[in-house]
């Protein structure tokens, strides 16, 4: 999406009748969380967030993602290693084991939203 004519993209998925969106991270959508979150609050379009938990922190509906700080935790831990000699060819290749789920409830009243309580009772953090 080309952020210069996002409102007109925005107003269109409404017309759609696009029932919600996923915003996924880039340094773009970094760039832009604040104007992507009033858009969809705008439009009244469901988003979910997969970036960076702020998202849901500052107005977006849900966060739904890695949690950044155990993987760089684990980065560092490879870094030592190789400092220390290993071959990066013979460390393995990790991938995110925890995940972390954040529900803003002002935004989903806002939206008209009930979010389930199974939802709920599964989330890391419940923004009331």
């Amino acid at each position: 999406m080309r952020w210069g004519n996002s409102t007109a993209r925005f107003a269109a998925s409404a017309a759609d009748n696009d029932q919600a969106m996923l915003v996924l991270g880039s340094p773009v959508a970094d760039e832009n969380a604040e104007r992507i979150i009033a858009l969809a609050a705008q439009y009244r379009l469901p988003a979910v967030y997969d970036s960076r938990r702020t998202y849901a922190e500052r107005g977006g509906l849900l966060f739904y993602g890695q949690v950044w700080r155990e993987n760089f935790e684990r980065a560092a831990v490879l870094v030592d290693k190789i400092l220390k000699g290993a071959k990066p060819a013979d460390l393995p290749i990790e991938q995110p084991t925890r995940f972390e789920l954040v529900v803003n409830l002002k935004t989903a009243a806002a939206l008209g939203l009930t979010i389930p309580p199974s939802i709920l009772a599964r989330a890391d953090e419940v923004i009331e």
